[in-house]
């Protein structure tokens, strides 16, 4: 059978750094890197440079979306740029070397504007990201083609460490979704209602609102590993509280406006599974922001049995 694609476009400053990052993710099937939104036809990397075409440096992602989410492409995104610097990422200055996100489908819109709206509460200055549907897209010169894979010391705006991140950061395939049988079988009512149809437990009822015990939870419908206790803090909401997610690739996000509520959800990457909400009402030393999660969406495995459960490594995230 045939892989279908879908295409996006990131500026991410130089296009060395960003479209190495890229070609990191399963999923990816294909990066080039290029000038984009450009006002001059086939511009060369000297004009651009110039500031006189209005390109910006840019990587074009041909991505698998059964096997990489375009959630998952754009919490990766954000991590490898300073989303509120203006014409600048690192060492590089100009207009060239903006951030953009340039949609080659309506459809693609949607998911860009919860994760720009979930990036914004986490800064107190205005994001600095173009979005906008792409207008053209002209491939660099050949020696800027995979820069870094042919120049492993060259020049990289982007921590390495990231580059790993980017490489473990997609776990969907290893996580998939139980039939609806097996989740009527293998969960109790309360836990098929909040994973399955959204629903949402009492406050302060939870079987994990007050569990302080090192280890990790887990996605109760796959298994995936969603939050470490680490990053567990005591909240007044009711529900088990986290400031981030164990993995970039283990949460997506959706625009929630039931009840008449503008919120946004947050479901397992791998069983698709309802967890709650993230609020920017969090800790500010641990980054701002709260994870409200049902605790019957989760599964906890302390530490001493995480190498029984194939988690050792995520045992040094443990605190």
């Amino acid at each position: 059978m045939e892989t279908v694609t879908a295409t996006i476009y990131f500026a991410g400053g130089c296009f060395w750094g960003t479209e190495h990052f890229f070609s990191q993710v399963s999923g990816v099937v294909s990066t080039q890197a290029g000038y984009a939104q450009s006002d001059v036809v086939s511009p060369t990397y000297r004009q651009v440079c110039s500031g006189s075409t209005r390109a910006a440096e840019a990587v074009k992602v041909v991505y698998d979306p059964a096997v990489v989410t375009l959630d998952t492409l754009l919490e990766l995104y954000f991590m490898a740029i300073d989303p509120v610097a203006v014409d600048r990422q690192g060492n590089d200055v100009g207009t060239q070397y903006r951030t953009g996100i340039y949609y080659t489908d309506p459809a693609q819109l949607p998911a860009i504007e919860v994760a720009m709206r979930v990036e914004a509460a986490a800064h107190t200055a205005p994001l600095a990201v173009e979005v906008e549907p792409v207008r053209n897209f002209y491939p660099a010169e050949e020696y800027h083609q995979h820069y870094l894979d042919k120049n492993p010391d060259g020049y990289c705006h982007i921590p390495r460490r990231l580059f790993e991140v980017a490489r473990r950061a997609n776990r969907i395939s290893a996580y998939v979704r139980p039939d609806d049988a097996t989740l009527r079988r293998t969960l109790t009512p309360m836990q098929y209602a909040v994973t399955q149809h959204n629903a949402t437990e009492r406050p302060f009822t939870g079987r994990y609102w007050q569990e302080n015990r090192p280890g990790v939870y887990v996605d109760v419908t796959t298994g995936q590993p969603l939050f470490v206790s680490s990053d567990k803090f005591d909240s007044p909401c009711g529900w088990p509280a986290f400031s981030r997610p164990v993995d970039d690739g283990a949460v997506r996000f959706l625009h929630d406006t039931s009840h008449g509520l503008d919120r946004i959800e947050v479901r397992s990457t791998g069983g698709d599974a309802h967890l709650g909400h993230v609020f920017n009402d969090g800790p500010v030393e641990s980054g701002g922001m709260r994870y409200c999660i049902n605790s019957a969406a989760l599964r906890f495995i302390p530490l001493d049995e995480m190498d029984s459960a194939g988690l050792s490594d995520l045992k040094p995230l443990v605190r």
